[in-house]
């Protein structure tokens, strides 16, 4: 039955953006706060064709994705302890690479490349499965939550079952000796929710990057809890969890 419920809910939400729609009911809200403002008599005029309503802020916590939190404060935290002179990112957050350019000189890679000028960080286009780097040259290489969607037809790639194992094999070759990669990912019970992500088990994982060394695991299970240094066993089951893997290319 919760399968069913799960189903439903994705292809309802294929079609309908849910927060703005639960905004309709704070419209009330809103407009007592409009008056109660409006009532002071130093504010400014207010207006309504310069109104801005945000309707579903009213919230007692900071929302936020666990995976895309933990996992871009997971590798700041990975690549500051090591200090690399440069560091690779094949399309993950603009967000987290923003903020990890700041003490790290980052080359951001993606197939729709980024306009933005900041010191410190640059932007190349390229596709993640012909980079534009020489076969075992690059010591500190990231790409986080990327891979699980290659080959969906999602960003109007070409559809390709092998998509995932591409990837990693693309990500592997250009590891220098010594070399670590950072790779987070879908974790859990081995499925393919087309056209948005795959899941992959731990074992898959280990599989695609064979040759490999695993130096540390953390994970962020169904729940949104964290999970520091575990074994990869502990993600088995998940249903829809994030597994933060560091590799080492072995000397």
């Amino acid at each position: 039955m919760s399968e069913l419920r799960s189903f439903f809910r994705r292809w309802l939400l294929a079609f309908l953006l849910p927060r703005p729609l639960i905004g309709i009911f704070y419209i009330p809200r809103y407009m007592k706060s409009w008056r109660n403002y409006s009532s002071v008599e130093e504010s400014m005029p207010v207006r309504l064709r310069d109104s801005h309503p945000c309707l579903t802020d009213w919230v007692s916590e900071t929302p936020f994705d666990a995976h895309y939190f933990y996992q871009g404060a997971w590798l700041g935290r990975e690549v500051a302890n090591v200090k690399p002179s440069l560091h690779i990112d094949i399309g993950s957050s603009v967000m987290s690479i923003a903020v990890l350019s700041g003490f790290v000189e980052t080359v951001f890679v993606d197939y729709r490349p980024l306009k933005a000028n900041i010191n410190g960080l640059s932007s190349v286009a390229s596709d993640i499965l012909h980079l534009p780097f020489k076969v075992a040259s690059i010591r500190s290489l990231s790409c986080l939550h990327v891979i699980e969607h290659i080959g969906l037809g999602r960003y109007g790639d070409p559809v390709d079952p092998e998509g995932s194992r591409k990837a990693a094999s693309e990500l592997k070759s250009l590891l220098s000796p010594g070399g670590k990669l950072y790779i987070s990912l879908p974790v859990g019970k081995a499925k393919v929710c087309f056209n948005a992500h795959r899941v992959h088990s731990p074992e898959q994982v280990m599989n695609m990057f064979s040759g490999l060394k695993l130096i540390s695991f953390c994970c962020v299970d169904d729940y949104g809890n964290f999970v520091a240094d575990a074994p990869t066993s502990i993600a088995e089951n998940f249903d829809y969890g994030c597994g933060m893997f560091v590799f080492q290319k072995l000397e």
